[in-house]
């Protein structure tokens, strides 16, 4: 039986800010220890209609962290009669974390648009909680990092900053043997969500 330890679903996960929305996405790849799988593990989630998360870790922290994450964001919808900030779901999934210290292991990205505009927040498994303009994580995080790095600039637009998480992905899965090349996507603006799957590297 492959132990807890050894689950890792290996990941290259990306967020990113653009001029009037964020991007999220993540490759597909499930890893129980050196097998493959899944390449159709979905990684990224809809939270609320404009706010989004895309995670990197043990496929079953991710699936149980994002439906009770999800209920916590509509039950505070409910009470609040408003919609919740990027901010706001940051901070629950930063207090589930933190009261359950250990227990997930877990990189999370919040993505989304509010009154506030748009936002990427970072949430590690202790619950520690960073904002900033774009952020990779999981295995293949330091090879799309160099990419983001030197591709990113403030105010991007939305073509360029999705060939940017595009290019960012490519180069974590030719080098990362955890990291798929087929991909999930999330496109948040003030006018939603919308999802996008595509293959890096489509057949010819």
């Amino acid at each position: 039986m492959i132990g807890r330890d050894t689950q890792v679903s290996g990941a290259t996960t990306i967020g990113v800010v653009f001029d009037i929305g964020v991007i999220l996405a993540s490759e597909k790849r499930v890893m129980y220890g050196n097998l493959i799988m899944s390449d159709r593990g979905r990684k990224v989630f809809k939270i609320t209609e404009s706010i989004g998360a895309a995670c990197a870790g043990p496929f079953s922290d991710m699936q149980n962290l994002m439906r009770n994450l999800r209920s916590k964001a509509y039950i505070f919808e409910l009470e609040a009669h408003r919609p919740i900030s990027v901010r706001s779901v940051s901070r629950l999934l930063s207090n589930m974390l933190s009261e359950q210290r250990g227990s997930f292991v877990a990189e999370v990205l919040i993505g989304g648009v509010d009154d506030q505009g748009a936002f990427l927040f970072f949430i590690d498994s202790l619950g520690s909680v960073i904002s900033d303009k774009y952020f990779a994580v999981g295995s293949g995080a330091s090879l799309a990092l160099g990419v983001l790095e030197r591709g990113f600039h403030e105010g991007i637009a939305f073509k360029e900053a999705k060939h940017l998480v595009l290019e960012s992905l490519k180069s974590a899965a030719r080098r990362d043997v955890m990291s798929g090349t087929s991909i999930d996507m999330l496109i948040i603006t003030k006018n939603g969500i919308q999802e996008e799957s595509l293959d890096l590297y489509p057949q010819i």
